[in-house]
């Protein structure tokens, strides 16, 4: 059996019930990990096993600066060859960005980098675009900020909507990066193509409890995306006292799923508890254990597909 076939065979029990998504970023060349074009990479997932693509929304993969139209169609007639879907395109967004320089109109700048996405998506017929939301800036109001982005969701999904695209809020950023927060900041939105793209990377690091909270979440979530990580405390020698001073907070490092201290599994069960059944996507999007070659990235990647048939069997 050839390594397409094999992966294929791995993943067709998920299929039915979770598709598994490998997002290009993982191979986006980024943190000294080695890189591939998009073409590359359409095919390089399916034969690893995976059904269905994220693509990374900025340079070197799908930035709107580069994917005319034309050839964004050529990247849909590519993607149907491989039999291989696109379940998302990922923004990369800040809308509290520029706010020491209010004469530079960055929020607009960002809405409109974001329809340029949703158009792309609609191309390739994707139905999904991921929106951060905001780092928090010393100095300035929360509740401004908190406004300010708001109102920049809102525009991302008037905008995004004739595309036929939803918009996807994912806990990264600083503003709503909290569950409960994120619930509200999505109510406030206010937009019936606003989802969540709600992710347990965040919530195991902060300590929410995660069965509960991804069971409340659920049926708000349309994406979820996973990766293992390990904590690695920190200490700073003290020579005056002859030891070692704990320091705050852990270094965090990725691992291969199932190596590390992450309980995505708990997280998973919960979000199918609360009605989930849409895609869990893997992503390597830091340093990682073993290094960055396209050899250990590969293996990490099916490691996924065994570790994620597991969790739902």
């Amino acid at each position: 059996m050839n390594t397409s076939k094999a992966g294929l065979k791995a993943a067709s029990g998920l299929i039915r019930k979770h598709k598994p998504v490998l997002f290009s970023v993982s191979y986006a060349g980024l943190w000294g990990q080695a890189g591939m074009t998009l073409e590359e990479f359409i095919p390089h997932a399916r034969s690893l096993g995976y059904p269905a693509v994220e693509f990374m929304g900025k340079r070197p993969h799908l930035s709107p600066l580069d994917w005319p139209g034309a050839r964004a169609e050529e990247l849909k007639v590519l993607c149907d060859r491989e039999g291989v879907e696109v379940a998302c395109v990922a923004a990369y967004t800040d809308f509290c960005g520029g706010l020491d320089a209010a004469e530079v109109p960055f929020p607009d700048m960002q809405i409109q980098y974001v329809e340029s996405l949703a158009r792309l998506a609609g191309v390739l017929g994707c139905g999904l675009v991921r929106l951060f939301t905001a780092y928090e800036r010393d100095g300035v109001p929360l509740a401004r900020q908190w406004d300010r982005t708001a109102a920049a969701l809102r525009e991302c999904c008037d905008r995004c909507a004739p595309h036929g695209v939803t918009v996807g809020l994912q806990n990264h950023h600083d503003l709503g990066v909290d569950t409960r927060a994120l619930l509200e900041l999505l109510s406030d939105v206010g937009r019936p193509n606003c989802r969540l793209m709600l992710d347990p990377w965040s919530p195991c690091l902060r300590g929410e409890e995660l069965s509960q909270t991804a069971r409340i979440a659920a049926p708000h979530v349309v994406y979820t995306t996973v990766a293992d990580y390990i904590r690695l405390p920190r200490f700073k020698y003290n020579p005056a006292l002859i030891n070692y001073s704990r320091q705050a907070d852990d270094l965090v490092r990725a691992v291969p799923m199932g190596e590390g201290d992450m309980d995505s599994r708990t997280f998973l069960k919960g979000l199918e508890a609360g009605g989930y059944e849409g895609p869990i996507a893997y992503e390597m999007c830091s340093p990682l254990r073993g290094g960055g070659s396209r050899e250990n990235l590969d293996r990490c990647a099916r490691r996924f597909l065994s570790w994620l048939g597991k969790s739902f069997a």
